[in-house]
């Protein structure tokens, strides 16, 4: 029933599920809801009084068809209206068919069984957008995260203002416990910020000078200032609340298909309940015809599941763009991977620490590190990094001088450190078997760093991109769900994509690729007949993530690229998200079928049993609602899927995971000086 049209002024029409049922089937305001619910409450005070009246007096049917009248006049209104505005738009609906079964009860002068008809559509249709708003709470949540005020910093002094009126550029002093109000990048101060509603993580990340930090998140300890790079709808969550809801209102092919068809069901019924009349003159089957006809158990099964799903999808940091992608992750048999930035961190850490005579590690590292604080080469950030980690001090640093794509040279505690490359430290005079000191190959993608001090060489450190901690896990995850063919396309070289792959487990590598190669990979893999989901990291693998059935960015937080360019986007770079997705899909489906089926088989049934007379309009009206009650209960399960996942997921790597947290196959291997 469309009678939440009247209160909540909203085009009926415009359904965000794309159900033409005549249901609202999202969220209701709340004054509106209260309003609803006194009204129908009401009604129903006046048609329990008519039998009150009925069983304690004798003779009191005036008083008792009066107070039935009432209350089919306050349930029965909503309903009319809706039917009538229906029909002045020269659409003939479902609307109609609830409409004529309440008025022809009336006709009769059976006002109770009109009233009790119209109570039970209404009271159906309020706990059915009661439960249906439960399943887009996650989505609708969106609209609230980011705040209206914002605390600006101008010159010397705070201002508070409102959120809308931020500009990119200014700066924003954000407090402890305070919600972000645009995106921005940190000038000072350090916090630790939660991210779950944006990327799913359930762990808060620590983020300082130079990090990015996004509107609708939380600032859970320390005093931020923040440079406003995004406001208002061209932030991170702006732009996230803007795709889901557009995707809601996009439909499966399935869906298009019965909305062509809606048209002609209402005037079929109406064929129907004339030839029951025709042959058996029993308006209370007519009636009862008219009632039970409504297909709402049958129209809701797609879209209550899907609002459904993208809940679920949402609360992990899954943002789908159209259902008819998540609909299609199902039917999905290979799954393509580009390696840096998605099967890998794209990230340096230090994978070797290699000390020489009677160095130790400990002092390698210290050395290392104290003459690389001030570079910001990504080696040097990797070095810092794991000595933080590792609780070594850092010494004071005298006379730093650094030269760019070749290394540095300071001074420490008295003495002179150099660390660069080979050639770089030959440069500067200092001799060493470089090359023979080293058992790694660095054309299988490790980067090395040469270390000397006072013209001595020390030691060495291998540092190499880092391999996802979760890759593994989920690649396995995926084969177990029955993917056929996992593969890895690289525009590395051979032995770095080889060394990755081991790693993680994939067998199918194809190296050394342009873009283009990538692109006729994946369109070879379709002519085999797979249905291939291309995964990236959405910046530089926009031509392939095109070519494939459905593509996947990761980590699109604050990449309009990234989550631009694929028809899914993960918030964060948890590969644990693609199996959960591929679980989530099937789910859906097998949900939508059994929606479907009984709906189906409910109205056959209902219509059936109607005229044959087995049905009453009171009878009918309980089971239209129970049909469609059950129909949105059996989708509300899609909700929780992946709740499990969650205190599992805590445990997982932050969308950028810190440098000094390699995997095992990749921990820093601290050898002796007698090595």
């Amino acid at each position: 029933m469309q009678v939440t049209s009247l209160l909540s002024d909203t085009d009926p029409q415009k359904h965000p599920d794309g159900c033409d049922c005549g249901h609202d089937h999202g969220g209701l305001e709340h004054s509106h809801t209260n309003v609803r619910l006194w009204q129908t409450m009401l009604g129903a005070v006046f048609v329990a009084n008519s039998f009150a009246v009925d069983w304690i007096f004798d003779n009191a049917g005036t008083v008792r068809d009066l107070s039935a009248l009432i209350g089919t006049v306050i349930l029965g209104t909503p309903i009319l209206i809706v039917a009538f505005k229906d029909l002045r738009l020269g659409r003939l609906s479902i609307n109609e068919l609830v409409a004529l079964g309440v008025l022809a009860s009336a006709a009769t002068g059976d006002f109770r069984t009109a009233g009790i008809v119209a109570f039970f559509m209404l009271l159906g249709e309020l706990i059915e957008t009661r439960t249906a708003a439960g399943a887009r709470a996650s989505i609708q949540a969106l609209v609230h995260l980011t705040p209206t005020k914002a605390r600006r910093i101008v010159g010397t002094r705070e201002e508070e203002v409102p959120a809308s009126e931020l500009k990119v550029g200014d700066s924003i002093r954000i407090r402890p416990g305070d919600n972000i109000a645009a995106d921005g990048v940190i000038l000072s101060g350090q916090g630790s910020v939660n991210q779950a509603n944006i990327t799913g993580e359930s762990l808060p990340v620590d983020k300082g000078p130079g990090e990015q930090v996004f509107a609708g998140t939380i600032n859970l300890n320390g005093a931020l200032e923040v440079k406003v790079t995004k406001a208002g709808e061209d932030t991170t969550i702006g732009r996230v609340r803007e795709l889901i809801l557009a995707a809601e209102k996009t439909k499966l092919p399935f869906m298009r298909i019965i909305d062509q068809y809606m048209g002609y069901y209402t005037p079929l019924t109406l064929v129907i309940a004339a030839l029951v009349w025709a042959f058996t003159h029993d308006l209370n089957r007519v009636i009862a015809v008219l009632v039970v006809a409504c297909p709402c158990a049958f129209i809701l099964a797609t879209p209550t599941a899907m609002v459904a799903a993208l809940s679920a999808a949402a609360r992990l940091g899954i943002l789908v763009k159209n259902i008819a992608d998540l609909e299609a992750a199902a039917r999905i048999s290979a799954f393509v991977f580009d390696k840096t930035g998605t099967l890998t961190t794209g990230k340096l850490v230090v994978s070797r620490l290699n000390p020489l005579g009677d160095v130790t590690a400990a002092d390698l590292l210290r050395a290392a590190a104290s003459a690389e604080r001030f570079s910001n080469h990504p080696t040097a950030r990797a070095v810092v990094q794991l000595a933080t980690e590792a609780g070594v001090p850092l010494a004071e640093v005298r006379d730093f001088r650094e030269t760019a794509g070749k290394g540095v040279g300071a001074t420490i505690e008295g003495t002179r450190v150099v660390i660069g490359r080979a050639a770089f430290l030959r440069d500067q005079g200092i001799e060493g078997d470089f090359a023979g000191s080293v058992d790694l190959d660095e054309t299988a993608g490790f980067s090395l760093l040469y270390v000397a001090r006072d013209g001595k060489y020390i030691g060495w450190v291998g540092l190499q991109d880092q391999t996802r901690a979760e890759a593994a896990e989920a690649l396995r995850e995926l084969t177990a769900a029955g993917i056929r063919r996992v593969a890895m396309v690289s525009g590395d070289r051979r032995q770095v994509a080889e060394r990755v792959a081991k790693e993680i487990g994939i067998t199918e590598v194809v190296a050394e690729c342009l873009p283009q190669d990538k692109v006729e990979f994946v369109k070879a893999m379709k002519a085999k007949g797979h249905r291939v989901a291309v995964i990236g990291d959405g910046v530089n693998d926009a031509p392939a993530l095109a070519a494939g059935d459905i593509s996947i960015a990761m980590g699109a937080a604050g990449s309009e690229v990234a989550i631009n360019s694929a028809t899914i986007a993960l918030m964060n770079s948890d590969l644990r998200r693609l199996p959960f997705l591929v679980k989530l899909s099937r789910m859906s489906r097998a949900v939508i079928n059994q929606n479907f089926m009984f709906g189906v088989l409910f109205i056959i049934g209902g219509l059936t049993a109607a005229a044959m007379g087995y049905l009453n309009p009171i009878v009918a009206a309980i089971m239209h609602n129970a049909g469609s009650l059950i129909v949105v209960f059996n989708s509300a399960r899609l909700v929780r899927m992946g709740e499990e996942l969650e205190p599992f997921l805590a445990a997982a790597p932050a969308a950028e995971p810190p440098a000094t947290q390699p995997p095992a196959p990749s921990a820093p291997t601290l050898i002796p000086a007698n090595a």
